[in-house]
């Protein structure tokens, strides 16, 4: 019965294995025929995409070259790296501060305003994208410094919902003990709280890192060419009448995200952990 068992297990774990693998190379595939048609040429992109570059396809790192002079791909590179940076810090920051609150406060005020928080999950920027950008126009918000206050606003509502589940399963005594030696709540949070936060930190911060790194939408509407982001940058590939050489464009797709793929690599024994950890304690 056990020699039964344990070959239904290992044929079970094949499956699996096989099913995976598959659903794998499904989602690698587009990213590998990009890579595959950055080293070609324009024409021969359109004309066989699918095909491995030859001698007379092969058109070397020139495409990554002038991708990157034609898109001002260093200069969009800066912006991209300091809205993503600036905009997670404080989204990790004052989301973790909210959460903490709401969820240690007593006033039915917080729990309303948690819910309110969840509610702003399921509302897409496309619904209010339009009304947005005539308010962050008046106020004066259409610039790289404004942009940052629009992402926190957009990316709390996740954060808040997975930091307060993470905040649930921080043991209350140890913030009395930290109160009754004499720390401030505010210096309470941050000795004592925040430390215990990391690993729904990490895992905050890197959701939020990979949407505003790709995010297109945003940029666009808010500051435009002026300040071009590397989405928006890459659209610029456009010649006339709508032509566009996809060989630079493919090369600029790589270049863009292979700082978030190596950002994710880097942090994602967190990702799971921080995600099942910030939805189900408490």
């Amino acid at each position: 019965m056990n020699d039964i068992n344990a070959k239904k297990f290992t044929a079970g774990n094949i499956i699996t294995i096989a099913v995976l693998a598959v659903i794998s190379l499904l989602f690698i595939a587009p990213i590998l025929l990009v890579l595959l048609n950055s080293f070609k040429g324009k024409l021969f992109v359109l004309n066989n995409p699918f095909a491995f570059p030859n001698t007379e396809s092969f058109a070397g790192f020139s495409n990554y070259t002038q991708g990157m002079v034609a898109t001002g791909f260093l200069h969009a590179f800066g912006w991209s790296l300091f809205i993503t940076v600036f905009s997670v810090a404080a989204i990790v920051l004052f989301s973790a501060m909210t959460a903490w609150y709401i969820t240690r406060s007593p006033l039915k005020f917080c729990k309303a305003l948690y819910f309110v928080f969840v509610f702003a999950m399921i509302v897409p920027f496309q619904m209010v994208m339009f009304p947005l950008t005539t308010v962050a126009t008046g106020l004066h918000l259409d610039n790289p410094l404004g942009i940052l206050l629009i992402y926190l606003g957009f990316g709390s509502a996740l954060s808040v919902f997975l930091y307060s589940g993470f905040v649930k399963s921080v043991p209350l005594a140890v913030e009395e003990a930290a109160m009754i030696d004499g720390c401030t709540p505010i210096k309470t949070f941050f000795a004592v709280v925040f430390p215990m936060l990391a690993p729904i930190a990490i895992t905050v911060a890197i959701l939020n890192a990979m949407w505003v790194w790709n995010d297109f939408l945003l940029p666009y509407l808010l500051i435009g060419s002026e300040f071009r982001t590397i989405p928006v940058a890459v659209q610029y590939l456009r010649g006339g009448y709508g032509s566009i050489d996809w060989g630079y464009m493919m090369a600029v797709i790589i270049m863009a995200v292979i700082p978030i793929i190596a950002f994710y690599f880097a942090c994602q024994r967190y990702i799971i952990e921080g995600v099942t950890a910030g939805s189900v304690k408490g």
